[in-house]
């Protein structure tokens, strides 16, 4: 009898046969890899664990970004983490492009967020259309939010568009993460002390463990302040690890275990 499948993440959903509907998901079978980290080495399960790559779009690091215009020009290793990623999809993690996205309008923020992009009058702020531009700052679909060259995103990583700092509000980033069942999530990203902080600070407090792969990260904030929100993280949000700490990342060979279907 033919059967179908509802639910498109791995692990999740129902099978519907004639009258029959099974909601029994599939057990992952556990596959720890112990990371060095901050504060303490930390084994994390991979057939749980997704990555979230945050706000790494040309508004932030192209020089005709919105950054770039206002003379403060992001900066990414994105070389190091176009690598990061595909040996992340190599093993079966989920990746997940979280970037701003905001709708044609920007009525829906509040002017204790829409002050932090536009602080003083002559400058563009969140949803503005630049001089010599038809669209918006990080508006959904503008070339502005679209991912920066030498990134790869392939069909079958997940794209969330945020609309605050953090990638939690008003998004299905909490839901997409629930239905792939996943516990843990590594971070990657600009701007450290923002955006991927508020994300993860967040992800935290909805019990996610959390680590920062801090030299896949950066922020165009002063040097102090990323290494007072690093020591933030690991003592109290999560832990903090370098990318050549994780096992897969510099290695051909899958890590233990079979990756993720």
């Amino acid at each position: 009898m033919a059967s179908h499948r509802l639910g498109q993440t791995p692990g999740q959903g129902w099978t519907v046969t004639g009258d029959l509907i099974s909601t029994v998901r599939s057990a992952s079978t556990p596959r720890p890899v112990p990371i060095q980290a901050r504060p303490r080495t930390v084994e994390i399960d991979l057939s749980r664990t997704a990555l979230i790559a945050v706000d790494l779009q040309n508004d932030f690091l192209h020089d005709r970004g919105w950054f770039g215009r206002a003379g403060r020009k992001g900066r990414a290793p994105t070389a190091a983490i176009d690598g990061f990623v595909a040996a992340c999809r190599a093993e079966g993690l989920p990746v997940i492009w979280l970037n701003w996205g905001l709708p044609p309008h920007a009525g829906h923020l509040p002017a204790s967020t829409l002050f932090r992009g536009k602080p003083q009058p002559a400058a563009t702020g969140y949803g503005e259309t630049p001089a010599g531009s038809d669209q918006g700052v990080l508006q959904a679909g503008s070339w502005g939010a679209a991912l920066a060259e030498g990134l790869t995103r392939v069909p079958s990583d997940f794209e969330v568009w945020k609309q605050r700092f953090s990638g939690f509000p008003d998004t299905e980033l909490d839901s997409l993460l629930r239905n792939l069942r996943v516990d843990t999530l590594l971070f990657c990203g600009i701007n450290t002390d923002r955006c991927v902080f508020e994300t993860l600070t967040d992800a935290a407090a909805r019990g996610f463990d959390c680590i920062l792969i801090e030299d896949l990260c950066a922020t165009v904030s002063p040097p102090e302040i990323e290494a007072a929100v690093i020591w933030l993280v690991h003592t109290l949000h999560g832990f903090v690890a370098t990318s050549d700490a994780v096992p897969f990342a510099n290695s051909t060979q899958p890590a233990q275990g079979n990756p993720r279907p």
